[in-house]
């Protein structure tokens, strides 16, 4: 899905994943997907100047890839910060996925970088 020129991608990329997911996992598993693609396109937002070009949703047997694109290359920056709490206001985006995902990492790309979260399905049709 193209979000170079959405002003605000936040309410298609979550309508895009529920699309994609339907049928493949559970409520809770769809809820948590929608929910670590709205933290990478939102950091894409504050943290790159451009913000995110596209965000991918990949469905395979057993885990959805969800991969977010931006033009900026600093894929070192991508990490979660280990001096937040859960009561501060900021800053809890990476933990919330480190904690959603079977894995994640972002990666320079030859135009910027793109950070990839797999998330588990658990097998189950959506009810």
């Amino acid at each position: 899905m193209n979000l170079a020129e959405e002003a605000e991608p936040l309410p298609h990329v979550r309508d895009q994943v529920r699309q994609t997911l339907d049928g493949h996992a559970s409520a809770s598993v769809v809820d948590d997907a929608v929910l670590v693609a709205s933290e990478l396109v939102g950091n894409a937002v504050r943290h790159t100047v451009t913000g995110p070009d596209c965000i991918s949703v990949e469905v395979y047997r057993d885990v959805a890839v969800v991969s977010v694109h931006d033009a900026d290359a600093d894929a070192d920056s991508v990490r979660p910060r280990k001096d937040v709490s859960y009561d501060d206001l900021g800053g809890r985006g990476l933990r919330i996925v480190d904690e959603l995902t079977a894995d994640w990492f972002a990666r320079t790309t030859a135009i910027g970088k793109v950070v990839v979260a797999v998330v588990q399905l658990d097998g189950r049709e959506a009810m």
